[in-house]
Protein backbone atom coordinates (compact mmCIF):
# COMPACT_ATOMS: atom_id res chain seq x y z
CA UNK A 1 0.00 0.00 0.00
CA UNK A 2 1.20 3.66 -0.98
CA UNK A 3 1.81 6.64 1.31
CA UNK A 4 -0.53 9.50 0.10
CA UNK A 5 1.52 12.70 -0.33
CA UNK A 6 0.20 15.91 1.29
CA UNK A 7 -1.12 17.20 -1.94
CA UNK A 8 -2.75 14.10 -2.88
CA UNK A 9 -4.62 14.02 0.41
CA UNK A 10 -5.45 17.76 -0.27
CA UNK A 11 -7.74 17.28 -3.21
CA UNK A 12 -11.15 18.15 -3.25
CA UNK A 13 -13.99 17.48 -5.22
CA UNK A 14 -15.84 20.97 -5.91
CA UNK A 15 -19.00 18.54 -4.76
CA UNK A 16 -17.58 17.81 -1.22
CA UNK A 17 -16.89 21.63 -0.45
CA UNK A 18 -20.01 23.13 1.61
CA UNK A 19 -21.08 26.69 2.68
CA UNK A 20 -22.80 27.60 6.23
CA UNK A 21 -22.82 30.78 8.41
CA UNK A 22 -19.46 31.02 10.23
CA UNK A 23 -20.10 30.33 13.95
CA UNK A 24 -17.95 31.24 17.11
CA UNK A 25 -17.53 27.56 17.65
CA UNK A 26 -15.62 27.77 14.12
CA UNK A 27 -13.32 30.28 15.76
CA UNK A 28 -10.40 28.39 16.97
CA UNK A 29 -9.98 26.52 13.28
CA UNK A 30 -10.63 29.88 11.69
CA UNK A 31 -7.95 31.25 13.44
CA UNK A 32 -5.34 28.43 13.29
CA UNK A 33 -5.88 29.08 8.83
CA UNK A 34 -5.69 32.60 9.10
CA UNK A 35 -2.31 32.57 11.48
CA UNK A 36 -1.21 30.13 8.70
CA UNK A 37 -2.27 32.89 5.60
CA UNK A 38 -1.21 36.26 6.92
CA UNK A 39 1.52 38.02 7.84
CA UNK A 40 -0.51 40.26 10.31
CA UNK A 41 -3.22 38.00 11.38
CA UNK A 42 -6.64 38.95 12.78
CA UNK A 43 -7.17 38.48 16.36
CA UNK A 44 -9.79 36.40 18.11
CA UNK A 45 -11.86 39.42 19.44
CA UNK A 46 -11.99 40.74 15.53
CA UNK A 47 -13.83 37.71 14.26
CA UNK A 48 -16.14 37.84 17.43
CA UNK A 49 -16.95 41.01 16.67
CA UNK A 50 -17.83 40.76 13.03
CA UNK A 51 -19.56 37.31 13.54
CA UNK A 52 -21.72 39.18 15.83
CA UNK A 53 -22.76 41.49 13.53
CA UNK A 54 -26.57 40.64 11.84
CA UNK A 55 -25.73 42.24 8.67
CA UNK A 56 -22.74 41.19 7.53
CA UNK A 57 -22.25 37.92 5.63
CA UNK A 58 -19.61 35.58 7.31
CA UNK A 59 -19.55 32.04 5.83
CA UNK A 60 -17.73 28.59 6.84
CA UNK A 61 -16.16 26.61 3.65
CA UNK A 62 -16.20 22.97 5.09
CA UNK A 63 -15.01 19.33 3.67
CA UNK A 64 -15.58 16.53 5.54
CA UNK A 65 -15.76 17.34 9.47
CA UNK A 66 -13.40 20.63 9.44
CA UNK A 67 -13.66 23.82 7.91
CA UNK A 68 -10.88 24.46 5.22
CA UNK A 69 -11.79 28.31 4.43
CA UNK A 70 -13.68 31.19 5.42
CA UNK A 71 -14.83 34.70 4.12
CA UNK A 72 -16.24 38.02 6.66
CA UNK A 73 -18.08 40.42 4.74
CA UNK A 74 -19.61 43.95 6.56
CA UNK A 75 -22.00 45.51 6.07
CA UNK A 76 -21.80 49.73 6.50
CA UNK A 77 -24.68 51.85 5.52
CA UNK A 78 -25.65 50.65 1.93
CA UNK A 79 -22.27 49.34 0.89
CA UNK A 80 -20.36 45.55 2.08
CA UNK A 81 -16.85 45.33 2.67
CA UNK A 82 -15.21 42.11 2.04
CA UNK A 83 -13.17 41.78 4.95
CA UNK A 84 -11.04 38.63 4.89
CA UNK A 85 -11.15 35.93 2.92
CA UNK A 86 -8.62 32.64 3.39
CA UNK A 87 -8.28 29.10 2.83
CA UNK A 88 -6.32 26.82 4.77
CA UNK A 89 -2.82 26.87 2.48
CA UNK A 90 -3.09 22.76 1.79
CA UNK A 91 -6.00 23.57 -0.17
CA UNK A 92 -5.27 26.18 -2.18
CA UNK A 93 -5.77 26.52 -5.94
CA UNK A 94 -9.55 24.24 -5.72
CA UNK A 95 -11.66 27.52 -6.87
CA UNK A 96 -12.64 27.44 -2.62
CA UNK A 97 -12.15 30.99 -2.30
CA UNK A 98 -14.07 31.90 -5.82
CA UNK A 99 -17.13 29.79 -4.54
CA UNK A 100 -17.16 31.48 -0.95
CA UNK A 101 -17.14 34.85 -3.02
CA UNK A 102 -19.62 33.73 -5.16
CA UNK A 103 -21.85 32.30 -2.02
CA UNK A 104 -21.61 36.03 -0.19
CA UNK A 105 -22.65 37.72 -3.09
CA UNK A 106 -25.90 35.42 -3.34
CA UNK A 107 -26.82 35.71 0.15
CA UNK A 108 -26.43 39.49 0.50
CA UNK A 109 -27.42 40.49 -3.58
CA UNK A 110 -25.48 40.77 -6.68
CA UNK A 111 -27.69 44.06 -6.42
CA UNK A 112 -26.07 45.35 -3.68
CA UNK A 113 -22.84 47.01 -3.87
CA UNK A 114 -19.21 45.85 -2.59
CA UNK A 115 -15.98 46.73 -2.00
CA UNK A 116 -12.22 45.22 -1.09
CA UNK A 117 -8.80 46.06 -0.55
CA UNK A 118 -6.19 43.62 -1.95
CA UNK A 119 -2.44 43.09 -1.84
CA UNK A 120 -1.22 44.58 -4.86
CA UNK A 121 1.11 41.63 -5.62
CA UNK A 122 -2.09 38.96 -4.78
CA UNK A 123 -2.56 38.45 -8.83
CA UNK A 124 -4.18 35.38 -8.22
CA UNK A 125 -6.93 36.95 -5.87
CA UNK A 126 -7.22 40.26 -8.08
CA UNK A 127 -8.04 37.97 -10.97
CA UNK A 128 -10.40 36.14 -9.22
CA UNK A 129 -11.70 39.32 -8.12
CA UNK A 130 -12.01 40.50 -11.44
CA UNK A 131 -13.90 36.94 -12.89
CA UNK A 132 -16.58 37.97 -10.71
CA UNK A 133 -16.86 41.40 -12.16
CA UNK A 134 -14.84 43.46 -9.56
CA UNK A 135 -13.22 46.45 -10.85
CA UNK A 136 -10.12 47.90 -9.65
CA UNK A 137 -10.79 51.40 -8.38
CA UNK A 138 -7.46 52.79 -6.89
CA UNK A 139 -4.79 52.28 -4.11
CA UNK A 140 -4.44 53.10 -0.88
CA UNK A 141 -0.86 53.24 -0.26
CA UNK A 142 0.92 51.71 2.37
CA UNK A 143 -1.85 50.17 3.88
CA UNK A 144 -0.75 46.93 4.83
CA UNK A 145 0.97 47.64 8.49
CA UNK A 146 3.04 43.78 8.46
CA UNK A 147 5.85 45.33 5.49
CA UNK A 148 3.79 49.04 4.05
CA UNK A 149 2.40 46.98 0.88
CA UNK A 150 -0.22 49.64 -1.25
CA UNK A 151 -3.55 48.02 -1.23
CA UNK A 152 -6.00 47.68 -4.78
CA UNK A 153 -9.09 49.31 -3.86
CA UNK A 154 -11.87 47.20 -5.65
CA UNK A 155 -15.60 47.73 -6.27
CA UNK A 156 -18.46 45.50 -7.32
CA UNK A 157 -21.19 47.91 -8.43
CA UNK A 158 -21.03 51.58 -8.50
CA UNK A 159 -19.10 53.21 -6.15
CA UNK A 160 -20.26 56.61 -6.02
CA UNK A 161 -23.95 55.91 -6.07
Amino acid sequence: MSETTAAESAIIEPGEVTFRRLTYGDLPAVLSIERRSFPAPWSLAMFVLEVSKPSGVCLAATAGDGIVGYLVCSRYADVFHLMNVAVDPDRRRLGIAERMVERMLLEAGREERFTLEVRVSNHGAIAMYEKLGFRRAGRRRRYYSDNGEDAMIMWLGEPWL
